[in-house]
């Protein structure tokens, strides 16, 4: 019945269309919350922009990849690119010393705005701050171009950095730039884990076969994407793209790359195929 009303829907009424279901659930979520005992760490589901699923649990299943894939320390200065509403902040809360040190930004005001309020309120060694980077999938009015945002901060000032769903919404002028700007605030020796879609011979042998959860069919800039409307809402990358990208800027990638369950892989090790690399030198 879904698909059947689906198909009378005009193609650029359906990503407003959806985001007005997802915040109306939030809505009804969140007053069946105000009967519960919250988190004060939590935000309202209503607020949540940055997808489906358990905000703690996946904060914390990524707290493990940064420990057991990029050993990360407790006393590490880390960088969060793309923070969201401190999904992934939370669970490194309980982690970081008081000597580590975290700094996220984001493009949705909303989001710091509640981190600044609920998480450096009660942890002075984390900070947030919003960066107004055009995207037109989350930030329509932003006035930067992501193609040549500069990173507000000085080389070689982190030990490790990561990006949990960014590249996936942003078009390749824009990865480049930021993947430039990664290499250069992170130190020698540090590493970053960042998530990604990646094409492959197996992914991309699975969407021909109709297994993957979204279907890239658009090819917008040398990627692909599920919407000629609103690219930036999810983006896929040649793996070979990527890779070579990494190299150009002095990043060395970590063998395997962890691949994800998105195309339809029966061996996955979460949702997005992610990379860890390390910085080995000064480009």
């Amino acid at each position: 019945m879904k698909r059947l009303v689906a198909k009378f829907i005009p193609k650029f009424l359906k990503p407003p269309l959806r985001k007005a279901y997802h915040l109306a659930y939030r809505l009804a979520i969140d007053l069946m919350d105000r009967f519960r005992k919250r988190n004060s760490m939590i935000p309202p589901r209503s607020m949540i922009f940055i997808g489906d699923g358990d905000f703690i649990q996946i904060g914390q299943e990524f707290k493990n990849y940064f420990i057991d894939l990029a050993n990360l320390q407790p006393n590490d200065r880390v960088l969060d690119v793309g923070c969201g509403i401190g999904r992934m902040a939370v669970p490194l809360t309980n982690y970081l010393s008081p000597n580590g040190e975290y700094w996220g930004f984001d493009i949705v005001a909303k989001g710091i705005k509640w981190c600044v309020k609920h998480i450096s309120s009660k942890y002075s060694n984390f900070h947030f701050f919003h960066c107004d980077v055009f995207n037109k999938h989350y930030n329509q009015d932003g006035n930067i171009l992501a193609d040549n945002y500069r990173f507000p901060f000085e080389a070689e000032s982190f030990d490790f950095i990561f990006l949990t769903s960014v590249f996936t919404h942003m078009l390749p002028p824009a990865l480049e730039n930021y993947l430039g700007e990664i290499s250069r605030v992170l130190k020698v020796g540090g590493k970053c884990l960042i998530t990604f879609f990646l094409l492959n011979e197996e992914s991309k042998n699975l969407l021909t076969a109709g297994q993957s959860t979204l279907d890239f069919r658009y090819k917008i800039d040398g990627c692909l994407t599920v919407s000629e409307e609103d690219p930036e809402g999810a983006i896929a990358y040649e793996e070979e793209f990527v890779t070579r990208l990494y190299d150009k800027y002095n990043l060395t990638i970590v063998s395997p790359i962890a691949y994800g369950s998105w195309c339809g892989r029966v061996k996955y090790l979460t949702y997005q195929d992610i990379i860890v690399a390390t910085k080995e030198h000064t480009g």
